[in-house]
């Protein structure tokens, strides 16, 4: 096993450095932030006192030495617009992403071993054909569509929920994770039914019942199991998906996570809390990713042989 950490880890290092590199490169080209924060009528000695001050006045590679050596003693530098440490900034922000994530991803995985449990008992009957067809629809509709749609049905022209903020109560949750909730369920529940219509008409399911097994015990003792190694990997990715792809549905909904942090900065050339946040995410992607193969080991012998190999 620690053989199979340290693989991962090694490989995921020059994938990491490609990240910093490419957001540090690409956060320099929204523009120079002392336009944006110093009043119109700036002389060039106000200019140049902000990016001195700011270092932002040192040749390209100097400022990108200093990037990579913070990062080695976990400095981001400081936001250019509230002056606080950026990393603080980006951890600040983080967990209010993972909660949605984790919420929606929760719903999800429930909903879909249900629905595609029910489905698959059988193949081609009414309700396998209609969760086929609610599911193929679930998992090709745009997430900002159905953003911008839940806020004007449900907020603007019904006025039941909140437009968007975290204060409220529990009603502030509905329309980001419903919004976020749709496409992954759509998905788990296509893979969950493919991968047990193969559970049920395997051998030791035909056993199981020849045996007396009833059909509650013959989908949640037998089926199930084996059927949730490949709807643990999609899982997976979409849940890394989620913890990377919601920057659009926090900005939509005022949601104060991490997307919501990388947009403003963008927005406000904030380029050391952008880099802190990036790199946050792409190392908690990384992490996810880990327990994923770990989780696929613990379910499926084969992968826990060539792990332990």
């Amino acid at each position: 096993m620690f053989t199979f950490l340290r693989r991962r880890t090694t490989s995921s290092v020059i994938p990491l450095i490609v990240v910093m590199l490419g957001v540090f490169c690409l956060a320099r080209l929204t523009g120079d932030p002392a336009s944006l924060y110093l009043p119109l009528n700036a002389t060039e000695q106000m200019r140049a006192d902000f990016t001195a001050a700011h270092g932002l006045d040192k040749p390209i590679l100097a400022q990108m030495a200093d990037y990579f050596g913070g990062i080695l003693h976990l400095d981001f530098g400081q936001s250019l617009r509230t002056g606080e440490p950026a990393l603080n900034m980006a951890l600040r922000a983080f967990p209010a992403t993972l909660q949605l994530a984790a919420a929606t991803m929760t719903l999800a995985i429930l909903g879909a071993v249900v629905v595609g449990s029910w489905a698959a008992f059988k193949p081609n009957g009414l309700a396998d054909r209609v969760s086929g067809f609610l599911s193929m629809i679930a998992a090709s509709v745009p997430d900002f569509w159905l953003a911008v749609t839940g806020v004007w049905i449900f907020a603007v022209s019904l006025g039941w929920l909140p437009t968007s903020g975290v204060e409220g109560g529990g009603t502030v949750w509905i329309l980001p994770i419903a919004t976020l909730l749709v496409r992954p369920f759509g998905v788990l529940v296509q893979v969950v039914r493919g991968a047990m219509v193969s559970a049920l008409s395997s051998p030791y399911v035909r056993l199981a019942r020849s045996k007396g097994a009833d059909d509650y015990r013959v989908v949640t003792h037998h089926a199930l199991r084996n059927a949730a190694a490949p709807a643990l990997t999609v899982a997976g990715d979409l849940a890394v998906g989620l913890v990377n792809g919601a920057v659009v549905v926090e900005t939509i909904f005022g949601w104060p996570g991490i997307g919501k942090l990388m947009i403003d900065s963008i927005l406000q050339r904030d380029f050391a809390v952008l880099q802190a946040a990036v790199l946050v995410t792409a190392l908690t992607i990384f992490l996810l990713n880990i327990l994923i193969d770990l989780c696929y080991a613990l379910l499926d012998a084969r992968v826990r042989h060539t792990v332990q190999a």
